[in-house]
């Protein structure tokens, strides 16, 4: 199934200029830590950072 997404977004052509960013979120509730991924567009990810 990977695969046929990744071509899905090769053959559109704006594959490319996407970036999957993957940040650990600390709860505020038990203080441990989870993973929130999102996909963004490139020029976006120095700014999702800050």
């Amino acid at each position: 199934m990977a695969k046929k997404v990744v071509a899905t977004l090769k053959t559109a052509g704006a594959g490319k200029d996407w970036a999957k960013v993957i940040r650990a979120v600390r709860s505020p509730k038990t203080g441990a830590y989870t993973f929130k991924e999102e996909m963004m567009p490139s020029e976006m990810v120095k700014n999702a950072f800050k």
